[in-house]
């Protein structure tokens, strides 16, 4: 798996700041403050994602895109578990692959690789086959909330709401 210490410096931290996020760095074998997994995988705190020059860049990249994901609600007390549903889940995934895209030197084809060399577990079987065929609905996810536009751009955006429903203008009537 390809880590952070194989990447040109700070394409990770500018990737994180579209979004309003910090990267911070820890020593090398210290423990990651926010890692859900433990070991080397990346942590989250607020705004803040945690790596080492030993995590992994996936492991970077979905932490990262589960910030993004989620709404502020739970965004404002985030501290290691991100939570969400399945079909959050499957955002997270679909647009972690998208960014990798925006990593010199990792790209779609090497994350995905990645995903299956951590164990990722798809119903198609590798994330390969999961991005041709399930992978559809994760996009319609990102899709209705603005994640991602209609050419499968990142928008650089944070989900605003719980809710997919669009906001009401202040003079508006739900019937």
């Amino acid at each position: 798996m390809l880590t952070l210490a194989d990447l040109a410096s700070g394409d990770l931290d500018a990737l994180a700041a579209k979004y309003g996020m910090r990267v911070i760095g820890v020593a090398r074998g210290a423990e990651i403050p926010g890692s859900y997994w433990g070991e080397a995988e990346a942590g989250l705190v607020g705004d803040i994602l945690y790596v080492r020059v030993d995590t992994p860049v996936h492991s970077a990249l979905h932490e990262l895109c589960h910030y993004v994901c989620m709404d502020d609600a739970r965004r404002a007390r985030l501290a290691t578990d991100a939570g969400g549903s399945d079909d959050e889940e499957c955002g997270v995934c679909y647009l972690e692959v998208l960014l990798a895209d925006e990593v010199r030197g990792f790209g779609r084809t090497r994350c995905l690789a990645d995903m299956d060399a951590w164990g990722y577990s798809f119903r198609e079987g590798s994330a390969a086959a999961w991005w041709t065929g399930d992978a559809r609905f994760a996009r319609e996810w990102l899709l209705e909330r603005e994640l991602i536009d209609a050419d499968d751009r990142p928008t650089f955006r944070v989900r605003a709401t719980s809710s997919c429903e669009p906001l009401l203008a202040a003079n508006e009537v739900r019937r």
